[in-house]
């Protein structure tokens, strides 16, 4: 972790989850699929606070946390390349699901993606307001072409401490490929990626 991460959030706790399924329907796949999750429990500075409309001291330091959560992603991925990928996060009761929001705009996204290495579609997202010890699903689609249906897949990260009512949970989601023996048709991962260099 940067020291400017620490700087500009009170960051209280990493957490991670990774799955690594080899046979699915009771069939093995052609390769074993890497799913895998991170998070980060931070202080929420708007927390039991009136309403503010100035979010901004969580926004514009936000790509130090795209950065560090992608960094960790790619980490838990073994050396795969990532495929899926998206984002989250849990606001704790104190405070407001536009707090969480703020902390993965374009900014986190634009962090993200570059620590993943790269990706074209927009980065699902999902927040919302819990107590601690709510699960979170995160939502999953290819990174390079979000109708790229083999994709689409979830990963659930789960902070059995947090947040509290005065903490946010932002969490990212990745995936080494698409789900095991997917078939409902639509547009191919290699389709998808063919149309980008034609």
């Amino acid at each position: 972790m940067t020291n400017s991460l620490a700087e500009h959030y009170g960051v209280r706790t990493w957490l991670s989850w990774r799955e690594e399924i080899v046979t699915s329907e009771g069939i093995r796949v052609d390769r074993p699929l890497i799913k895998a999750a991170v998070g980060v429990i931070i202080a929420n500075p708007f927390a039991g606070k009136p309403f503010q409309t100035d979010l901004s001291s969580l926004t514009i330091p936000s790509h130090l946390l795209g950065q560090e959560l992608g960094r960790r992603a790619v980490s838990l991925l073994g050396g795969l390349p990532i495929e899926s990928y998206g984002k989250g996060g849990i606001a704790g009761l104190g405070g407001s699901q536009e707090h969480v929001v703020a902390c993965i705009t374009t900014v986190f996204g634009d962090a993200l993606r570059e620590a993943v290495g790269g990706g074209k579609a927009w980065i699902s997202s999902t927040t919302k307001v819990a107590a601690a010890g709510a699960s979170i699903d995160i939502p999953l689609a290819f990174k390079d072409e979000l109708y790229v249906r083999s994709h689409y897949d979830t990963v659930t990260l789960t902070s059995h401490g947090g947040p509290k009512e005065d903490e946010l949970l932002i969490c990212v989601g990745v995936a080494s490929g698409g789900r095991p023996h997917h078939r409902v048709g639509g547009m191919s991962r290699e389709e998808a990626l063919q149309r980008l260099v034609s």
